[in-house]
């Protein structure tokens, strides 16, 4: 991969290594990652609870007796005191993100998500007061049976209540979870699986509690159960806890936000007088304020940027190259590092994350991926190749005579021939763990090594050389009586550095490889007619794959465009290539080993 470097007497940016290394895991966690956390702490309890419920659609008596081992380990004073640690910093980080963000261009999840997050505290109001704070006057933890007979017999008016708060609970939290794990590669199998148990789990929780509800109103009609199982709360201690959570509390809840508001605007106020900057984009510039994150600036201005997680540092697809002059960026944010270090873009400063870079001077970038780019291309692997050198073997084969046998058939026939010829040397490639790459007229290119080291790559190359004579012989034989003559074929095979990535323009682009040695290659192909054969291949080729020095005639050979000529090997029957690759002397050798006995 090119790496950019300051010219003589520009000061070196600094990098994601030049930082104090921590270790990888404490460098990934940012507050992202502690709201997720907090969050999943939050979500276990409400599971525990829902399963809870649920058991009430088997017997009151059921739900009850579960709901001492939930109270047992969700009271316990460490546990409980991670819960609401947990809690408050969720909320807090929520209003922290609030006052961060600088567009409000919500997507129907993120915005349906936001809603309900912040009405939750609302709605647990009135349960949350008698359940919590009556603990401050020594009454001991609510039973189902006091409960549910607040609810289904002194106020059935708060069953809706109840029920909506354990929607919107869930809700919230399912969303969550969606953003999470829609880019983890298990998400496309899961899918339904998440979906049935997010949807059925509330719906349980809610019957069972009905059940359950209904159970207790035929035991209240027993004064004696009714004292032994019906907890209370003194008159004027219950009138306390309800004006600590409907009066104080709504009122510090809307202090809270009128405290992130006020700060918004002393932000704003401050970033005018500090003026503003130029960011470049490939197609127009855009003024913001200093701070604004490169992301933020092309949602704002409604500039198609990918950005699969929303912009949480999670997926990378926003990352940018800054063009010209680094020295005024600040340094990657350890999280932003851990995403770069992880993607393997950490050695290049100039690649960063647009979600994460907030430039104080005029900046010029250019977004590395498409806007397209969803969780589910990400999901399954789509390859974002942005462009790096890697060792390649090409093979280019070509079809001959294709021109002259379109003057005497139809276009049908035409181009049904071609498409056999280039379905034969595909999967010839394929078969020898190659990929074909580009299909040009009667022609294809193949690359082998993308994902191999360069020995085997060689000889792969040289196996799909044979498995193409095969295939076309067959090919020929099938067609004798509807071809004038044999289909020709010439192969050429070269290896070396190239620079291989995404290609072309917008949705239209094609994974490719760009160099000398593909270039070669194809040069090599066309002298398969001048040196009448139908493989020419490099000599650095075979030596790579192993072939004996004297395996296949020599020659040296001038290519156009280059000064200075190559030594290559011909051979007339490609088929031969396999059994050198076994261990045969010569093509005589090879022959002999594919001739049948008798």
């Amino acid at each position: 991969m090119t790496v950019d470097t300051p010219a003589i007497g520009e000061a070196r940016p600094q990098r994601a290594e030049d930082a104090p290394r921590l270790p990888s895991w404490l460098r990934g966690i940012g507050v992202r990652q502690i709201r997720l956390a907090t969050g999943l702490l939050m979500f276990a309890y409400i599971l525990s609870h829902f399963l809870n419920h649920a058991l009430g659609n088997f017997s009151y008596d059921l739900m009850e007796a579960w709901l001492r081992y939930h109270v047992a380990f969700w009271r316990n004073p460490a546990i409980n005191s991670v819960l609401y640690a947990s809690a408050a910093t969720h909320f807090s980080l929520g209003l922290w993100a609030l006052y961060q963000r600088r567009h409000f261009r919500y997507t129907t999840a993120e915005l349906t998500q936001l809603i309900l997050g912040l009405s939750i505290p609302l709605w647990l109001a009135d349960h949350f007061g008698p359940a919590r704070l009556a603990a401050f006057y020594g009454v001991p933890p609510l039973n189902y049976a006091t409960t549910l007979f607040a609810y289904w017999v002194a106020r059935p008016h708060l069953i809706a209540v109840q029920f909506a708060l354990l929607v919107v609970a869930w809700m919230h939290a399912c969303i969550g979870l969606y953003f999470w794990l829609r880019m983890k590669s298990f998400y496309g199998w899961a899918a339904p699986y998440l979906l049935s148990a997010a949807v059925l789990i509330p719906v349980l929780a809610m019957l069972g509690a009905h059940q359950g509800g209904r159970e207790v109103i035929d035991l209240a009609q027993d004064a004696q159960w009714r004292q032994q199982n019906l907890l209370t709360m003194p008159r004027e201690q219950y009138q306390v806890v309800r004006g600590i959570m409907f009066v104080y509390f709504p009122l510090a809840y809307a202090g809270a936000f009128l405290l992130v508001a006020a700060a918004r605007v002393a932000r704003t106020w401050r970033e005018r007088r500090a003026g503003l900057i130029t960011i470049s984009y490939p197609d127009r510039e855009v003024r913001v304020p200093r701070g604004l994150s490169v992301l933020e600036a092309s949602l704002r201005f409604a500039i198609p940027h990918a950005s699969v997680c929303g912009g949480r540092a999670r997926c990378s697809t926003c990352r940018v190259r800054v063009v010209g002059d680094r020295r005024s960026l600040p340094p990657p944010s350890p999280r932003e590092a851990f995403v770069l270090e992880r993607i393997g873009a950490s050695a290049n400063s100039a690649v960063r994350l647009a979600c994460q870079l907030r430039p104080q001077a005029d900046i010029s970038v250019i977004p590395i991926l498409p806007p397209n780019m969803t969780a589910e291309l990400l999901r399954k692997g789509r390859r974002m190749n942005t462009g790096q050198e890697h060792y390649v073997v090409s093979m280019f084969v070509d079809m001959r005579g294709s021109t002259k046998f379109a003057e005497a058939r139809l276009p049908f026939d035409v181009v049904f021939l071609i498409n056999r010829f280039l379905a034969a040397a595909a999967q010839a490639a394929l078969a020898a763990g190659g990929q074909p790459n580009q299909f040009v007229g009667d022609g294809m290119l193949a690359l082998f090594g993308i994902e191999s080291d360069a020995k085997t790559a060689c000889r792969q190359a040289l196996r799909a050389a044979a498995k193409v004579a095969e295939n076309v012989a067959q090919m020929n034989r099938q067609f004798a009586a509807d071809l004038p003559a044999p289909i020709q074929f010439g192969i050429g095979i070269h290896a070396g550095e190239v620079i291989i990535g995404d290609i072309g323009f917008a949705e239209h682009t094609v994974f490719t490889a760009l160099g000398d040695a593909v270039n070669v290659a194809a040069r090599l192909q066309d002298l398969t007619k001048t040196l009448d054969c139908k493989l020419v291949v490099s000599d650095e080729v075979c030596v790579s794959a192993g072939l004996a020095a004297d395996a296949l005639t020599r020659t040296q050979v001038s290519i156009r465009g280059r000064e200075e000529g190559i030594v290559v090997r011909t051979a007339a029957d490609p088929t031969v290539l396999v059994a050198l690759l076994d261990g045969a002397r010569s093509p005589a050798d090879a022959r002999e080993a594919l001739t049948p006995p008798g």
